[in-house]
């Protein structure tokens, strides 16, 4: 998922969760949950997934109930998000600030368990792997409806990834590449009906696989491959959208989801709002039950309601591959990375990022960039313009593109100074922040920042943003041992296929293509003692089908100017 350039730190590359300002107090608790999400994510091994039916899941999904609810106390739950233009087009969205809201209102075969983060079973009951490992056999349910009462069907399913692959502004499509047929249809070289994807009954869906994928249902769990019919707001989900406009969305209960039984607050108000000091007064005050956006840490009543939590995601930058670019030369990109002054760029990084994919547990060690010399860097470069035939005494002008933030610009000019004694003119160019991102395809600029949030619990979530056919390919860099590692990978399980994985980050690494700067932090501010159903995890996801009030909050006298 893309991060906005809301916040200083996180939400772009930096700017700590839209404008969050944190206390000292809170950097013991910080460090500690960094150490937590590395061990959050047991190596994946594929041989461990089922080749054979996985049980039904029988009736509710209330795993995180331990008391007794009480229906008078679920009428309203009010959550403060930053301000966005929000897509809500499961197909096009990207943006991390819309995915609690899409996994609320859209469901597909599988969803994160909100606390483990592992695949859980949502319109999928079972499924079947063949021996071959490439044809799955899903079961859906029999009770799945839309929120208008209409069934949901295995043809629905079919319907939604199509038109997905369908879809050219889908950034999630090609993560469907693996399915027979996928790829040739989205690019606009094959049928429609010649894709991998059959219904053979109402319940009943048949996916076949070009290679064996055992980590699909991580994949599936991302709210693009939920079941939405193209151009309605029909819900699949445990809520519906009755209301959007004016920087507030309302969403109530889907009475006819398969698991509205434990699905318990009746009414979802959500507010937009930048406004730190407001934040927190609407929040100690009562008014606000969650604020997942800007909020001015130092002025909570109650500072154990911050929730602070390493995210599984990494900020970095990187170059965009343009033709006729001098920089699109892998020697001089590896002089530049040389010469990066890491300590002083990382300098307010909470969680210093030396290599791009997040540290999973088993995932084998990957050679990163921690070691500045200037020298070596001089000689690199030196070296680098003999070879590509540019005279030793020519500067070499190069663009950086990035959103109008204080935090992207201190970067920018340390960037620029440690480059300057290597003969290469930096020009800084910004745009606004809203816009930053879809600026990025048509901007002749040579270096971007990007913060990147891992789909699912695997080092593909970040490694397939450099595949060449991939549609998450901003940076529009190509290398075929690169393809041909990832392809490779596919084909093993275990031990072996992170092994090849890690080969390919390496050589991604190797080819100074990114420069990876931090693995950002998320802050939320719930209190857990009025609020049931909401855990902390790396992904900041946390469904709203699982919230339910625990009891009524007892507004504190306020303290907090407005």
């Amino acid at each position: 998922m893309r991060v906005e350039f809301n916040n200083p730190n996180i939400e772009f590359r930096k700017y700590y969760r839209n404008k969050i300002y944190f206390i000292k107090k809170c950097l013991t608790a910080l460090f500690a949950a960094a150490l937590c999400t590395a061990s959050l994510f047991p190596q994946t091994h594929d041989d461990a997934l089922p080749d054979t039916d996985i049980p039904e899941i029988d009736g509710s999904d209330d795993f995180f109930e331990t008391e007794t609810i009480d229906p008078a106390l679920q009428h309203n739950f009010t959550i403060i998000v930053p301000v966005h233009e929000y897509d809500l087009n499961p197909h096009t969205a990207s943006y991390s600030s819309e995915s609690q809201i899409l996994s609320s209102l859209y469901e597909g075969l599988f969803s994160y368990d909100p606390a483990t983060l592992e695949p859980k079973n949502a319109l999928a009951v079972r499924y079947r792997i063949s021996r071959n490992k490439k044809r799955w056999t899903f079961t859906l349910r029999k009770n799945a409806k839309f929120g208008d009462g209409s069934p949901i069907t295995a043809r629905d399913v079919c319907d939604a990834w199509l038109d997905l692959l369908a879809e050219p502004r889908a950034p999630y499509s090609s993560m469907l590449d693996i399915i027979e047929g996928a790829a040739a249809y989205r690019n606009g070289k094959g049928k429609r009906s010649a894709v991998g994807i059959r219904a053979l009954s109402d319940t009943t869906l048949v996916v076949e696989l070009v290679s064996p994928a055992g980590y699909l249902p991580r994949v599936l769990c991302h709210s693009a491959f939920s079941v939405y019919k193209k151009g309605t707001s029909v819900s699949s989900g445990a809520f519906s959208m009755q209301r959007n406009s004016n920087g507030e969305m309302i969403l109530i209960k889907n009475n006819n989801y398969w698991d509205a039984e434990h699905t318990h607050i009746e009414r979802i108000e959500i507010v937009q709002s930048d406004e730190a000091d407001e934040n927190a007064f609407l929040f100690n005050t009562g008014s606000a039950d969650w604020i997942a956006g800007n909020v001015t840490v130092q002025k909570l009543l109650d500072k154990d309601c911050a929730q602070i939590n390493a995210e599984f995601a990494t900020e970095y930058l990187f170059f965009k591959s343009r033709k006729k670019s001098v920089w699109n030369n892998p020697d001089l990109r590896a002089a530049l990375l040389e010469a990066v002054p890491w300590d002083e760029l990382r300098s307010q990084a909470f969680v210093k990022a030396p290599t791009l994919v997040y540290p999973i547990n088993g995932y084998p060690q990957v050679e990163g960039f921690t070691y500045t010399d200037s020298d070596e860097a001089a000689s690199l470069m030196s070296d680098a313009k003999k070879k590509a035939g540019i005279p030793q005494n020519r500067r070499l002008p190069l663009v950086i593109g990035i959103p109008d933030t204080d935090y992207m610009k201190k970067q920018a000019a340390i960037l620029t100074d440690a480059w300057k004694a290597l003969g290469v003119d930096v020009e800084v160019q910004t745009s606004p922040i809203k816009s930053y991102l879809e600026s990025i395809p048509s901007w002749n600029a040579d270096l971007f920042s990007y913060t990147w949030i891992g789909d699912f619990a695997d080092p593909l979530a970040f490694l397939e943003l450099f595949r060449s056919a991939s549609t998450l390919n901003v940076a529009q860099w190509k290398n075929a041992e690169y393809d041909k590692l990832l392809g490779e990978a596919a084909l093993y399980t275990g031990e072996e296929r992170t092994k090849l994985l890690a080969r390919a980050e390496q050589l991604l690494l190797d080819s100074g293509e990114v420069i990876p700067v931090s693995h950002p932090v998320s802050l939320n501010v719930i209190d857990l003692e009025t609020t049931g159903g909401w855990s902390s995890n790396a992904f900041d996801i946390h469904p709203f089908k699982y919230l339910y009030k625990k009891r009524k909050t007892s507004p504190l006298p306020n303290i907090v100017s407005r």
